[in-house]
């Protein structure tokens, strides 16, 4: 997924509120970003970290900026923190032929409607036979493992929860996690963050949803899924 333009680099000064960001350009001025981010983003928001941000093609949007792209933690791993672009990045993938285990599909559609108040972001189709895919996009790390979630969430246990009962109801499912952070080389739950979400997690593994981990490519220019990591359950 290739951003329109660009990315403006800068250097963050706090994360204020819960979708504000405030960032120095580097040529002085200081502006506040949109941070479309709803989790803890823990070890993403240190003052003072290098960041990169997108200008917004609406002159009239309220802000003028989207906090796109970090270098995270000591070692300055770029990390995308927009949670949106998990969604466009996997889509992108799945369409390019990238996760190999959701290949051969015919028709590929988005935000499908799977019961009563709920909605699943994408539904692969062949002849009759349908996978269910939820997407999260995955931004937290210790080492060179990543891990979800950043905070406890009892809609990610839902969307868990959702995925089996389709599996139990005759169709496939999956739970593909979009790592948007450089240097990861597997997944695992965030059991000391959220263990209830790590138990719904291989309970839906144990139903027969598939828990996939793919890792993208980051740079200012463009975020691009690119290759499978193990996942530790």
């Amino acid at each position: 997924m290739r951003f329109p333009e660009a990315l403006v680099p800068g250097t963050l000064l706090y994360r204020e509120k819960r979708f504000l960001a405030s960032v120095r350009l580097e040529g002085g001025a200081t502006v506040t970003a949109h941070c479309a981010n709803t989790g803890s983003m823990h070890g993403c928001k240190d003052p003072g970290s290098r960041v990169w941000l997108s200008p917004a093609k609406n002159p009239k949007r309220k802000l003028a900026w989207t906090w796109e792209l970090v270098a995270a933690g000591d070692a300055g791993a770029l990390t995308c923190v927009n949670t949106q672009m998990a969604n466009r990045v996997a889509r992108e993938g799945l369409e390019a032929g990238v996760v190999k285990e959701l290949t051969g599909f015919d028709r590929l559609r988005a935000e499908v409607k799977a019961g009563p108040g709920t909605r699943i972001d994408f539904m692969l189709e062949t002849g009759e036979a349908r996978t269910w895919v939820e997407v999260k996009s995955v931004t937290l790390a210790e080492g060179s493992r990543a891990l979800f979630p950043d905070a406890v969430t009892e809609r990610g246990r839902k969307h868990l929860r959702e995925l089996s009962a389709l599996v139990a109801a005759g169709d496939a499912a999956a739970m593909l996690f979009v790592v948007q952070r450089q240097r990861c080389r597997s997944f695992a739950p965030a059991d000391a963050i959220d263990p209830a979400y790590g138990e719904a997690l291989r309970a839906a593994a144990d139903a027969g949803v598939r828990v996939l981990a793919y890792a993208a490519e980051l740079s200012p220019r463009a975020v691009t899924l690119r290759r499978k990591l193990p996942v530790i359950l």
